[in-house]
């Protein structure tokens, strides 16, 4: 699937998981074999209109193309594009904070 041309609709975001690498307090750099946790920050690469209430006004939602975002560890709905990265397609509830 070319993620390129998902357009998120309402509230919803796509958003790549950025892995990041694990270390222990020594040091020492955890190979990918071992356990890893699902990752919850990401960078937003497309942003829905936002979220429209029952009388038709829509509301613009707060992140934007670029954004590092942390979000809720099982939340999404996980998509897989053509160059096998993985990607999450969010509502704007499930995400927690903005990294600056």
């Amino acid at each position: 699937m070319d993620v390129t041309k998902i357009k998120p609709l309402a509230d919803r975001i796509l958003v790549k998981p950025v892995e990041e690498e694990e270390k222990t307090k020594g040091g020492i750099v955890l190979p990918d074999t071992v356990s890893k946790e699902k990752p919850q920050v990401g960078e937003v690469l497309a942003v829905g209109p936002g979220r429209t209430n029952d009388d038709g006004k829509t509301f613009p939602m707060q992140f934007k193309k670029g954004d590092k975002v942390i979000y809720a560890k099982y939340s999404g709905t996980d998509i897989k594009g053509d160059d096998d990265e993985d990607y999450l397609i969010l509502s704007e509830k499930d995400i927690l904070a903005i990294l600056e």
